[in-house]
């Protein structure tokens, strides 16, 4: 038998009721076997079926990979779109960080921007009073902490091998957002205006598909739901 962690985040946390849990597996389990236990012990999973994504201990992961003693996994709901370490920048500044405090555009641009670089981009994403007609009261953010700021330095890796675009930095914010305030910051340098718009579209793109980031909806209401 192998023992793994289990990760609950966001609809999958409101189903099982909890947020992590240990399950005893026989040896040669995989994700995909987990999975299917999981949507056993939980019927209303089952909906999440073919819409979610896999990580085992915080790198995304394939239904087939087997699981080992100790493994930590997490099923990722659909996401809705960063304390993560440095990955692009050898400096103290973190240029793709989860955090819950106000973010700034400034310190992003001083972060990114070179002598070489004609053109920066800032992109932000602010938290609106209503979506699709339906007031909103309020937008909160939760993320898998641990993962996200990895996924984000990935995706402005994927931006990099299509653009020639320099530095990327992107800060999303998580807790309790009112309106008007700002929920994720993109910022891209390159030589030229052209690259740097397309890749700071495409980074926001991958952020709202890949990365483990979650939105919950408060409607004017009292209801609230998350975003998928």
């Amino acid at each position: 038998m192998v023992t793994v962690r289990v990760r609950f985040f966001a609809g999958h946390r409101d189903i099982v009721g909890r947020s992590e849990a240990e399950f005893h597996l026989e040896e040669g389990a995989t994700v995909g076997s987990l999975w299917e236990r999981l949507v056993g012990d939980y019927p209303r999973l089952a909906g999440y079926t073919g819409r979610l994504l896999f990580a085992v201990n915080q790198e995304f992961a394939e239904p087939a990979t087997t699981l080992s003693a100790g493994d930590e996994v997490a099923f990722i709901p659909p996401v809705s779109g960063g304390t993560g370490a440095p990955v692009q920048d050898p400096g103290a500044f973190r240029l793709f960080l989860i955090t819950s405090s106000p973010l700034d555009p400034a310190p992003l641009v001083a972060a990114v921007q070179t002598p070489g670089d004609g053109a920066v981009v800032t992109f932000a994403g602010v938290a609106r009073n209503q979506f699709g007609g339906r007031p909103t009261a309020f937008l909160t953010y939760e993320a898998y902490a641990e993962m996200a700021a990895t996924v984000l330095a990935q995706i402005a890796d994927e931006a990099r091998a299509r653009w020639p675009i320099g530095r990327v930095a992107v800060h999303h914010r998580v807790g309790t957002l009112e309106i008007g305030d700002t929920a994720v910051l993109v910022v891209v340098a390159a030589p030229h205006r052209h690259e740097a718009f397309e890749a700071a579209a495409y980074v926001m793109d991958r952020i709202k598909a890949i990365a483990p980031i979650w939105k919950r909806e408060h409607w004017a209401d009292g209801v609230a739901e998350w975003r998928e």
